[in-house]
């Protein structure tokens, strides 16, 4: 099989998942140079049918192949294409590939070098591995609503899928270890990832520090500050300030004293301190930013040595002159395009941008297996 330029160049992934996890994972590869053929139901991605935007997110530069499972001509395709290519991504519940004869072993057997990554909510074994999930349920389970962040503390839902970009990093990066392996070994592996197995993983440090006998009292909770918040302006707008280290509480105090001598108080100037009464800073710190709009705070802090931020609508943070410069996304004629966000010394050769079709590849796939057109099923 062909492969495009690249530091993955030579790595071709076959990617049958759907909406975000195996998409994404398998989009990650392709932005390092791998080429990535989409392996799709007849209906198509499940993406597809929640818009064009949706699908283009992690689909761009893909090629299109639509195939029945079901059809013993299409399982021929598959295992055809399973002997040229390293990589297979799926996003079945498990056992769905074994009933129709597609598991691990029987794909290994056609390519004993390939390495098959199943990403599902809850892995292949244990009791909750046939229960279905998105989101919000792994969320819930993995603890992430257990940590109290903030002084004023809610339950908010993440503004993106947290869970699914979690597992979808750890899952490129296993397959990479693996591909490794196999490249050395001759032998590839069966790679099971669960969405709440990996954002479990992330959690577990946060939730350590919530076995001690405080529990969730935020007063006993050194995480929790009241100087490292989200604080709302006079217009409804808000400012995000990060204080932790002292030098950066005393370069606070210097913009904010005149206006309010309150942070002066003895009590304050430690870390200690400001923990010690976190309830009545907080408060005094709303109160005080409450006074005036967003954009007399950032006149204030403009130039100053603190970590604080504007937090940003939808429509300013591509307009962002720091995210211009480091060219995270560009607007196309098919929308925002975002790249590789890691800068290489070495840059990356520009990935095609292009959403396939539904099975638009699917003449050029075929000549690659060298088949004919006609020997496919459809």
């Amino acid at each position: 099989m062909s492969a495009g330029a690249g530091y993955l160049a030579g790595l071709t992934v076959l990617d049958l998942g759907q909406l975000h996890p195996g998409p994404y994972t398998a989009m990650l590869l392709a932005q390092l140079g791998a080429t990535v053929i989409k392996v799709e139901k007849p209906q198509g991605d499940t993406a597809r049918q929640l818009g064009a935007e949706t699908f283009a997110k992690y689909n761009r530069g893909k090629q299109s192949i639509s195939l029945d499972f079901k059809r013993e001509e299409d399982q021929r395709i598959l295992l055809q294409l399973v002997e040229r290519c390293d990589v297979l991504v799926e996003g079945f519940r498990p056992g769905v590939l074994a009933k129709l004869g597609l598991d691990y072993a029987r794909l290994a057997r056609a390519n004993p070098r390939l390495v098959m990554c199943s990403i599902s909510g809850f892995g292949q074994t244990g009791p909750y591995a046939q229960r279905p999930g998105h989101d919000v349920n792994y969320l819930a389970l993995s603890g992430y609503w257990a940590v109290p962040s903030q002084v004023h503390d809610v339950m908010g839902r993440p503004r993106l899928r947290l869970s699914d970009y979690c597992a979808a990093m750890h899952a490129a990066l296993a397959i990479l270890a693996a591909v490794h392996d196999a490249r050395a070994s001759g032998i590839g592996q069966h790679l099971d990832v669960s969405i709440h197995d990996t954002l479990t993983a992330w959690m577990a440090p946060a939730l350590h520090t919530m076995n001690g006998p405080a529990g969730a009292d935020i007063e006993q909770l050194p995480h929790v500050m009241p100087d490292n918040d989200v604080f709302e302006t006079a217009d409804g707008r808000h400012i995000a300030l990060g204080v932790l280290e002292e030098s950066f509480w005393q370069n606070l105090c210097e913009a904010l004293g005149d206006i309010c001598p309150d942070l002066m108080a003895a009590r304050y100037q430690t870390r200690a301190g400001r923990l010690g009464d976190k309830r009545a800073l907080n408060e005094r710190l709303r109160a005080l930013f409450a006074t005036h709009s967003l954009a007399h705070w950032e006149t204030v802090f403009q130039g100053r040595d603190i970590p604080w931020a504007p937090v940003l609508r939808h429509d300013e943070v591509f307009n962002d002159p720091h995210v211009r410069h480091r060219a995270v996304a560009a607007l196309t004629d098919t929308g925002r395009v975002v790249d590789f966000p890691v800068k290489f010394s070495k840059p990356l050769p520009a990935m095609g941008q292009g959403v396939p079709k539904l099975d638009e590849h699917r003449e050029d796939i075929l000549a690659r297996l060298r088949l004919p057109v006609s020997d496919q099923g459809h």
